[in-house]
């Protein structure tokens, strides 16, 4: 079986296994319920999820323009289609610990997960090309970042963390600040709007789904979204003034 084949089995079978495990449901639970079961303020609303329809239409898309560069001897093609495997691998076993209730392995699965998708992620430079070949990677490794952040936040939560004495709205906005400064450091580093715009959508999301219940989590959600969208601006023009003294 060629390569090529085995990623798109792996696809596939992310795409079977998450909608089984909301279908059947695994474990008599779906994927959602057992994240509202408990009141983690970084958690957007229901809605913003949606995003994973998105990324597995880029995820095809993106299959098929691997399909093409495996055809043109691309160097890079041997390193990515491994790494986007083993990202298939830990999704799916996310899928598993998370529906079982294994908390803590859940965390461990995404951290590496996060990892094997920021490799794949570097593997792209940072040209024209690459950023529009590299853009459904940027997708997910946007929402798996977030995922991330909202994994290690339900896990703290289900053991009842004290939190240092900090209160749950301050963690919430700390662990918001985290998230935008990472953003922000994609976007210096590696010219990538797509990447913040998911932080922007997941943030609303947390907005929407605290209201004025939590004004300080909601208040903080948009005023971080507001600030990466003016990270976007500045370093496009910022991007822009390089590229015309380069050329001077």
């Amino acid at each position: 079986m060629g390569r090529f084949s085995i990623m798109v089995i792996a696809l596939f079978s992310v795409i079977t296994v998450n909608a089984l495990a909301n279908i059947l449901p695994l474990n008599n639970q779906t994927t959602g319920e057992i994240s509202n079961r408990l009141p983690v303020l970084f958690t957007p609303a229901g809605y913003v999820f949606s995003i994973w329809s998105v990324i597995y239409v880029l995820l095809i898309v993106w299959l098929v323009g691997m399909w093409k560069k495996s055809k043109q001897g691309d160097a890079n093609y041997s390193k990515r289609s491994t790494l986007f495997i083993i990202s298939c691998v830990l999704n799916i076993a996310w899928i598993y610990f998370w529906h079982y209730e294994k908390f803590l392995f859940t965390v461990i699965v995404m951290i590496g997960f996060l990892i094997t998708l920021l490799l794949l992620y570097r593997t792209y430079s940072v040209s024209d090309n690459s950023i529009k070949s590299r853009l459904p990677i940027s997708v997910y490794l946007g929402w798996i970042s977030v995922a991330t952040i909202a994994n290690i936040s339900y896990v703290l939560t289900y053991y009842e963390w004290n939190g240092w004495g900090l209160s749950d709205p301050l963690w919430a906005v700390i662990m918001m600040t985290v998230g935008t400064a990472l953003a922000l450091h994609i976007r210096y580093h590696y010219f990538d709007i797509t990447y913040v715009f998911v932080f922007i959508w997941a943030f609303i999301g947390i907005a929407v789904r605290n209201g004025f219940e939590e004004l300080l989590v909601s208040t903080a959600a948009l005023f971080l979204s507001a600030v990466m969208l003016a990270g976007i601006i500045f370093m496009k023009k910022s991007m822009s003034h390089s590229s015309t003294s380069s050329r001077t």
